[in-house]
């Protein structure tokens, strides 16, 4: 009788033992799905402002970017195109000769050299709005051609798109400016240097005006360099009587407004599509797409952006 064991008074089996522990367990034992519950999910409208707030840096980066790197490589390539055409015009090369008056705006009409700030074969270029001065420097559509006789005014920008103009008030009085157009070759020396706060007061009759913005940061006024003609005076053929509100000094092109928000909403309508796309097939194959259409978006989006800013910048 004392081997006989009896019935449940030996050790309760491991399920009963689980399921009277289960009620008292510490949280630390506590299942993978209950600790996710109280993790909870990430909030959506969080999400979408963190994706939004990264897209409009990327964006305002690649802004400065396209205005103090590839404006200067986009400004570069149009002067190459410019000067093979002004060089062939001014060799009357197909009996196309250079323009010798008011002519369409973006058109090559001259080459200037300043040898004291390093500026060679720059091609300067009819009008001077914002969109003009991306090319080159611009010359003043209601002022006489370079050489002619009268007042001519040259703008050019000082930090973007090249920054033809970046050195100019580093001028002194006695350098020599020299310009080619159709009419030969003229040339200037700087008599003074001023700006739009001590503006300068020359009742020369033949004379030369560069123009610039006073800052690579904030062009807040001008800078303005007064040269005068040393060569007989060219006649000249008429000039522009009117000119537009942009081709002012330190003037934007207000104009150029629509077009920006145009570019940003379908900057917007792209990503869009790109991120839903993204999640309802291939990531790759949507980037694929969307990316190049974006840059497109992105390139016409930042130049005019650029043309709101003041022309001489």
């Amino acid at each position: 009788m004392a081997d006989t064991v009896l019935a449940g008074s030996g050790p309760a089996p491991a399920a009963d033992a689980g399921a009277q522990a289960a009620p008292g367990a510490p949280p630390g034992n506590s299942s993978p799905a209950s600790a996710g519950a109280e993790k909870g999910t990430p909030n959506p409208v969080l999400q979408g402002l963190g994706v939004g707030c990264i897209l409009l840096a990327v964006v305002v980066l690649g802004f400065v970017g396209y205005l103090y790197g590839l404006s200067g490589v986009q400004e570069a390539r149009s002067q190459a195109i410019l000067y093979e055409r002004l060089q062939a015009q001014l060799a009357q090369i197909g009996g196309i000769v250079a323009p010798l008056g008011p002519t369409t705006p973006g058109t090559p009409i001259a080459v200037l050299d300043i040898p004291s700030i390093g500026i060679h074969d720059m091609v300067v270029v009819e009008g001077t709005s914002p969109e003009n001065l991306t090319l080159g420097p611009g010359h003043r559509r209601d002022t006489p051609f370079p050489g002619q006789a009268g007042v001519v005014e040259i703008y050019g920008r000082r930090a973007t798109f090249g920054a033809p103009f970046a050195n100019i008030d580093q001028l002194r009085p006695g350098a020599f400016i020299e310009i080619i157009t159709g009419q030969g070759e003229s040339t200037y020396t700087v008599a003074a240097v001023g700006n739009s706060k001590e503006r300068i007061v020359d009742p020369a009759p033949n004379k030369l005006l560069l123009f610039t913005a006073s800052s690579p940061v904030v062009p807040s006024y001008y800078v303005e360099v007064d040269a005068h003609l040393n060569t007989a005076p060219r006649p000249s053929l008429g000039v522009a009587h009117e000119i537009n509100g942009p081709e002012l000094v330190l003037a934007g092109d207000e104009g150029a407004l629509v077009l920006t928000w145009t570019w940003a909403l379908a900057l917007v309508l792209v990503s869009a599509a790109g991120t839903f796309a993204a999640t309802r097939w291939s990531p790759w194959a949507a980037y694929l797409v969307t990316v190049p259409v974006a840059l497109v978006v992105l390139w016409n989006l930042y130049q005019n952006l650029s043309a709101l800013l003041p022309n001489l910048y």
